[in-house]
């Protein structure tokens, strides 16, 4: 397959993911999640970046192969030489906006933890101790056993 090819090709898997992407930050933001669509979501994702990485490694062994640095500056070179250094940019490009768009996922995800633990912490200090005391016994008075009343 031709260099040009097989950017494009990445190029439309990168597109693709930044769409999941995209429609996962769109359910994270949503006050109810979405539980099966986030799954969902996660293994379509998963199987774009197992080919995706599939893809670079072809790449980047056919870059050495032809005798191009194996770093950044050697697949720009290949890809000038190539005729195909706007779909290189792409590619970059496109892997920046995936980095934030991944990024950005991760804080909707960490806030919507944070948010989830404080809710629990409330609950728990809202029912107080616990009813029964590790022996069993009923606890009152705030929590203490009901012998130590």
């Amino acid at each position: 397959m031709s260099l040009d090819r097989h950017l494009a090709l990445q190029v439309q898997r990168l597109e693709q993911l930044a769409q999941l992407l995209t429609d996962e930050q769109q359910a994270l933001s949503q006050a109810r999640v979405d539980g099966p669509l986030l799954s969902r979501l996660a293994v379509e994702k998963q199987a774009l970046l197992t080919q995706l990485e599939g893809a670079e490694a072809q790449r980047r062994q056919a870059q050495l192969r032809l005798g191009y640095g194996k770093d950044m500056e050697g697949a720009e070179q290949a890809a000038r030489e190539a005729g195909c250094l706007p779909l290189w940019h792409a590619l970059q490009d496109n892997a920046q906006r995936i980095a934030r768009l991944n990024s950005l996922n991760g804080t909707l995800i960490g806030q919507r933890l944070q948010h989830n633990q404080r809710m629990l912490n409330f609950l728990h200090e809202a029912a107080g101790q616990s009813l029964y005391g590790p022996d069993g016994q009923a606890r009152k008075n705030g929590g203490k056993l009901a012998s130590q009343a």
